[in-house]
């Protein structure tokens, strides 16, 4: 019988390669129990017995609101409080100069759709680095768009200006129009983030690119999903009033995620935020990503509103919460110096890791390394060009067990 789906959306069966491998972890941790098996798949933060933590000084808030609140509908764009406090949470004190609009999307995944979609034709290619989280492709094909790549690190192990200068320069030559999807500070799956100097040759850049192209539209998406993990204080947002008083041709945007930074992953809380050199510029944001949700999911999760506007507008509320994401960071980044310190140790090589959840093992023959450390009870991410730890979700004590596990492994498989 001939298919009945179209062409292009023949896709191949099966889970998510993460999950899969996510869901072979839970399954040998049941089997073993937990002191046996390192499981260092999924983005969340996990306890040291392997159980997800969820913030308490959010679900007291959610469990608090009346009924009503938690199963009403949440308005095309987002209820009001909520569009207004997303953008205190995304830039704190860091707010940027601009005609700033927020609009509600299920996580910064929704947020992401709504870039493809709304500032890229049909066919044009999507600039991301060589090192990405895998779905930024996947939006790009289900909306019939591609990506194409540059080289994030240069030979220090810094962002490779000169590959991404050159990437960019080429996509706006072909379609005088760019979106470029910076996940940073705290890259998935690397754990690099774009320093502040970095960031001042890229404005500098993007000025230069938009006065000598009038004509051309650039679209930087800054994906800032793991921006409450990074840092000390909020300097992690430093960066974000470097982009703003830009050219009119040039449009900031911000995918933030409450999904991460409120543990609020499957209520799945999130908005696309956008820093306009002008009003007209950002009605025109606001009006065209609510009707993208009306087009795709409707609306989002009312109930996750309204627990981010209540705490953000409370003092008490807010102050307990970030002391409860603050502790958790420093768990966090304890156990990322614990598998840095081994990995220094014994030599194995790393990307150039700065915060978040994850690091990166540059390696021939990833999936086969990933394959082997599976029958060693050690469960890591494979990716095209080496593997991912997520020092979220592993104990301190097996975050500096795990390197020589995973250097052994890379040894066997290349067959040292």
């Amino acid at each position: 019988m001939s298919r009945m789906v179209i062409e292009s959306s023949v896709r191949e069966a099966g889970t998510d390669p993460i999950f899969r491998v996510a869901g072979e972890a839970a399954q040998r941790t049941k089997e073993l129990g937990t002191e046996a098996v390192i499981n260092s798949t999924i983005g969340a933060l996990m306890d040291d017995h392997g159980d997800l933590v969820a913030f308490k000084s959010v679900f007291d808030v959610l469990k608090g609101l009346p009924d009503e609140q938690i199963c009403d509908y949440a308005g095309i764009p987002g209820i009001p409080e909520f569009l207004d406090k997303v953008v205190d949470a995304c830039f704190k004190s860091y707010r940027p100069e601009g005609h700033i609009r927020a609009v509600a999307t299920p996580g910064g995944t929704g947020a992401v759709r709504h870039a493809v979609c709304n500032y890229t034709e049909f066919g044009d290619q999507i600039l991301i680095p060589d090192w990405y989280w895998a779905p930024y492709s996947t939006i790009a094909d289900e909306n019939r768009r591609e990506t194409t790549t540059f080289e994030l690190f240069d030979e220090a192990g810094n962002f490779n200006m000169k590959s991404y200068k050159a990437a960019f320069t080429d996509l706006l030559k072909k379609q005088n129009r760019v979106l470029s999807i910076l996940n940073t500070p705290a890259h998935n799956p690397t754990g690099y983030s774009i320093s502040l100097d970095e960031w001042k040759e890229l404005t500098a850049f993007y000025t230069e690119m938009a006065e000598a192209n009038p004509d051309a539209r650039i679209i930087i998406l800054c994906d800032i999903a793991y921006i409450d993990f990074a840092g000390k204080g909020e300097d992690a947002r430093a960066f974000m009033p470097l982009l703003s008083g830009l050219p009119e041709n040039v449009l900031p945007l911000y995918a933030y995620s409450a999904s991460k930074g409120f543990t609020m992953y499957g209520l799945r809380n999130g908005a696309i935020i956008c820093v306009a050199p002008t009003e007209e510029i950002a009605e025109e944001f606001a009006a065209a990503c609510a009707y993208s949700n009306r087009g795709t999911w409707s609306n989002g999760t009312r109930g996750a509103m309204q627990t981010l506007a209540d705490i953000m507008s409370d003092d008490n509320l807010r102050d307990r919460f970030i002391a409860e994401q603050d502790f958790h960071k420093g768990i966090l980044q304890k156990r990322a110096r614990a598998f840095l310190d081994e990995a220094d140790k014994i030599g194995l090589k790393l990307c150039n890791y700065c915060d978040g959840f994850f690091i990166s093992i540059p390696c021939e023959n990833p999936k086969a390394v990933s394959d082997l450390l599976m029958e060693k009870n050690v469960f890591i991410v494979a990716l095209a060009k080496g593997l991912r730890f997520a020092p979220c979700a592993v104990s301190e004590e097996k975050c500096r067990k795990a390197p020589q596990l995973i250097l052994d492994a890379i040894k066997e498989v290349a067959g040292c």
